[in-house]
C-alpha cells in the first residue's frame, strides 16, 4: 500500500521524475542538505550510515534547500558535483526544493505537519510502510546512537 507521502512527486538531481514510492518497502532517512553549512560535514556520516545499512533495505534521500542562510546557492549540477567529489556521496540526491515558507514543497509540508524545520540537516526517518516514525534535529548527527538505534529498530532483525 502506498501512503500519501510516497505519492508526492519529486525530481532527482538529474531532473528525472521520481517519488518516495520509488523507494517503497525500504527504511528512508530524508534530510534537507546544504553545501555551505557548518553542518555540511554530516554528509560523511550520512554516507557511512547509508553504506552500512543499504543491503538491509535502507536509503538516505537528500533534498538540497537554500532557505537557511542561503547555504545552498548552487544549481542541481553544481550540487551533484559537490556531493560526489567532496563527500563521495552515493545515496540519492534530489533536485533543490523549498523546505520552509513560501513555495514549500509538498514533501516537506507532509513531513513537517505544520511544525517547521529549524535548519539544514534536519532528518526524518520513514519506515518501510511510508510512515514518519522519527524526527531528528540538525544537531543530531546521522551516526549518533539515537539515530542508529532508530534505524535498526525500523529495519528489524538482520
Amino acid at each position: 500500500m502506498t501512503t500519501p507521502l510516497e505519492q508526492i512527486s519529486v525530481k532527482t538531481v538529474d531532473g528525472a521524475a521520481s517519488s518516495l514510492g520509488a523507494f517503497g518497502g525500504k527504511v528512508r532517512l530524508i534530510v534537507n542538505v546544504a553545501s555551505a553549512c557548518g553542518l555540511t560535514p554530516q554528509y560523511t556520516a550520512l554516507e557511512a550510515v547509508y553504506r552500512k545499512y543499504k543491503a538491509r533495505g535502507f536509503e538516505v534521500l537528500a533534498f538540497p534547500a537554500n532557505e537557511f542562510g542561503a547555504q545552498e546557492p548552487g544549481t542541481d549540477a553544481e550540487i551533484k558535483t559537490f556531493c560526489s567529489t567532496k563527500y563521495d556521496v552515493t545515496f540519492p540526491v534530489f533536485s533543490k526544493i523549498v523546505v520552509k515558507g513560501d513555495g514549500q514543497h509538498p514533501l516537506y509540508a507532509a513531513l513537517t505537519s505544520g511544525k517547521d524545520i529549524t535548519w539544514n540537516f534536519e532528518k526524518f526517518l520513514v519506515d518501510r510502510d511510508g510512515n514518519v516514525v522519527e524526527r531528528f534535529t540538525p544537531d543530531v548527527t546521522p551516526d549518533s546512537e539515537k539515530v542508529i538505534a532508530s534505524i535498526e529498530k525500523a529495519l528489524g532483525p538482520a
